[in-house]
Order: structure tokens, then sequence, then C-alpha cells
């Protein structure tokens, strides 16, 4: 029975962050709801350099699954961007039906890649090992992101951007998205294509930006959250890719920019729906 979701509810997301340019720099920020999420009933992006909401010039450019880049150029100074957006997402897609075999294609090929942080081929022999007491078949993915809830303590601020898998199985602790790319590497380690999702995650708490997976299930993929801190199908997609590298918010492209701060806002009209994180649920 698929998990009830959070069709028709309004969803309103937003985030504020704001960055000392040193000298003149290029940014590229993934915060904007992918074009996937659902209908955009209003949305805003704004940028403003020292107060001023002129000199920073800004471009987008479409990524996979529906992500949007935004590309900033910005003089020395304080640099400022503010986005947000009210959305009607689309009905639910369908939760992947389950088969046995794998689904040879382009997307399952890159999900079963090592990664920057997801370093599969080093935890092959740990996985293997580990996996012999988990469900097999369609179910496996599943079965491994309840064995990371499990092991790992969630702990905001316990690592740092350099922290790959390895260290946060051998810590035991993390944060969203070392829960999950110990999860992805796990997964690939056992022949399960498996990706990071950057969302907004209404219910989280503290508010942030938040990690999710998607592993490979049929023909389809399914979304698993190995932290249980939001509602799946409550989630609004941003960008996906292979690990944290692919889907970072703000990455500096040449010069200098240091993030001061950020805030991220994002909720539901009416109640949160229900999870329990083990039927198969699907991500726009």
């Amino acid at each position: 029975m698929a998990v009830p979701s959070a069709a028709g509810a309004i969803r309103r997301v937003a985030c504020h962050l704001e960055f000392e340019v040193a000298t003149a720099a290029v940014l590229a920020l993934q915060v904007a709801a992918a074009s996937t999420a659902g209908d955009v009933l209003d949305e805003q992006f704004g940028v403003t350099l020292d107060g001023a909401e002129t000199g920073a010039p800004v471009s987008e450019l479409a990524a996979q699954r529906g992500g949007r880049l935004h590309v900033i150029h910005a003089g020395a100074g304080r640099l400022a961007v503010s986005y947000q957006a009210s959305i009607r997402p689309r009905p639910a897609p369908d939760p992947p039906a389950a088969t046995e075999d794998l689904v040879v294609d382009a997307e399952s090929i890159a999900a079963l890649r090592q990664s920057r942080y997801c370093p599969s081929d080093a935890l092959a022999g740990f996985a293997a090992a580990e996996s012999a007491g988990l469900e097999r078949g369609p179910a496996l993915a599943c079965s491994v992101a309840a064995w990371v809830f499990e092991r790992l303590a969630y702990r905001t601020g316990s690592s740092d951007t350099l922290d790959t898998a390895v260290d946060t199985l051998l810590g035991g602790v993390g944060t969203c998205r070392d829960f999950s790319h110990l999860a992805i590497t796990l997964c690939r380690a056992l022949g399960v294509p498996a990706r990071l999702v950057a969302v907004y995650a209404p219910g989280l708490s503290p508010m942030d930006f938040h990690a999710v997976v998607e592993a490979r299930r049929g023909t389809g993929w399914e979304v698993l959250d190995a932290t249980r801190l939001a509602p799946r199908s409550s989630l609004t997609r941003i960008a996906t890719g292979r690990d944290a590298a692919d889907t970072a918010f703000a990455t500096t492209l040449s010069g200098h920019a240091e993030l001061i701060s950020s805030e991220v806002s994002t909720v539901v009209d009416g109640d949160l729906p229900p999870d329990d994180h083990v039927a198969p649920v699907a991500l726009a």
C-alpha cells in the first residue's frame, strides 16, 4: 500500500543566502524547485549586491531531472540571494513496480558508478557481509536505508564537506547528506543504482536544505530518507546527482565568495502526510 501523498496541497518554499564576495566571482546556485516539481503559482528569484538590485547578472541553465542552475556574476561586496515559490504538486507518480531484473539505461549506469563522496568499491566487501541479513530483491534498497537509520546517529554539524561515506561509517554519526551518501554507497556496492536528491522538506527540524536517496526499482525510482526526518510524499525536488558534489546549493566557479548566512523555509498547506518509510514512494 502506498504512503498517502500530499497531492494538491500547496507547497511554499523559500531560502535566503548571503555571501561576502572578496573579488569578482561567478557562482552557480541550485535552490529553485525543479521544473518537474509541479505547477508554479508564483516564484521570485532576487539578487542584490550591497543592497542594490543591479550589478549581478543572472542566467538560468537546465540540469538533469528538471533541475535548474542559476549562474550569478557578482562584483566584490555583500551578495544576497532570495528565492521563494508556491507550487501545486502534480499528481504523485505511481510507486515503481517491483522487478527482479536491473533495467540497464544511462541513468542506471550513472547511478551505479562510484563518485566523490560514495566510494562504493571501498565498501564492497563490507556491504556483502552486512547484507546477509537484509531483505533481498526489490526491497533491498529500502532495507539498506533502514540499516543506515539504525546504525547512524543524526547530529547537525557533525561532519564537513570532505567527509565521504567511509568517514561516516567509521564515525557512526552524520547529517542528512552523510546518511544519504552511506545508503547510496552500500546500494551501489550491492548492485542497486542509487543517487542523491536535494529537496525542500516540510517538517524537517532544524529546517535546512535536505538530502534523500533515489534508488532504482524496476523501471522507476523510489525515494528513501535514511534519516526519516520528513515525509517523503511532501518533498520538493531541487537537484539530482551522483552525490553532494552534483547537488550543492552553492558553488563558486571563479573568484572568492564566502557564505555568511543561510535561511531555508518550507511548508505544506494542511497536515503533513504520514510516512512509514517502508512503502515505495516516487518523487516528481
